[in-house]
């Protein structure tokens, strides 16, 4: 396959990603939710009203769904022609630091990794200091599995950004990942994570799952404690709870 139709496979698939998501956030956006007891968002009734097995209902009919099918096509053709656009200025202007961070950015949303770091690596080269381009380069390589190389540009970006919370837990990540794991590293990292935002919630599940693989009982339990008051409805803590309690 040549280049010219390898970059209309990736346009349609990139097309369709940002289709999904069109598609995903309008559907939740126009089926009623029914009302929660804290009266959350979505209070929706006319869900609600109709029996558990009733099918979704449409008002409108086949003029709805033929509107919606139109739409549908408008959204697709308008999809296809941002990221035509995108991947063209990126090709035509390897020194635009935007147009490579873009094109980047909509390989890594449908997982095509080295593309995305192809063009990261440019934007990096055009601003070395840039600390999104510094944590993308990172997040790519981090989703390749390549954790010792996450890491290198995880530090580059917290040289930039030191209080940047989301990043430097990250960075601890890819010691808890790595092979062999380095769990007192991740630790450290996740500790020192929690200087900077005590009540980071991600930080704090991490940290309890590395305590708990090293065997600290009691280290664990307390930072357990931590994340029950950030979040008692966290879903890992039920889990933690029946760790501990089989140590």
């Amino acid at each position: 396959m040549n280049k010219e139709n390898i970059l209309y496979v990736i346009i349609g698939m990139l097309a369709g990603v940002m289709l999904g998501y069109i598609g995903t956030n309008s559907l939740n956006r126009s089926v009623p939710v029914p009302a929660t007891s804290g009266g959350g968002p979505g209070g929706g009734q006319s869900s609600a009203q109709m029996p558990a097995d009733h099918p979704p209902v449409a008002e409108g009919g086949a003029q709805s769904a033929q509107s919606a099918q139109s739409a549908q096509s408008v959204q697709s053709a308008g999809a296809q022609a941002d990221v035509t656009a995108t991947l063209e200025q990126a090709r035509r202007e390897p020194n635009n630091f935007e147009a490579q961070m873009k094109a980047g950015d909509l390989f890594y949303q449908i997982r095509r990794y080295d593309q995305a770091l192809e063009h990261y690596t440019r934007a990096q080269q055009i601003r070395p200091k840039d600390f999104t381009a510094l944590a993308s380069l990172g997040n790519a390589n981090f989703d390749r599995a390549q954790y010792e190389e996450a890491a290198r540009w995880y530090e580059q970006a917290l040289a930039v950004r030191p209080d940047d919370v989301n990043v430097r837990t990250d960075l601890g990540l890819t010691y808890y990942l790595r092979m062999p794991r380095d769990l007192d590293r991740a630790v450290a990292v996740y500790r020192d994570s929690l200087q900077r935002d005590p009540r980071h919630e991600q930080t704090l599940q991490n940290l309890v799952t590395a305590l708990i693989d090293k065997g600290d009982r009691a280290a664990a339990a307390d930072y357990l404690k931590r994340l029950e008051a950030v979040n008692p409805n966290n879903q890992a803590i039920v889990q933690f709870r029946a760790r501990l309690g089989a140590q």
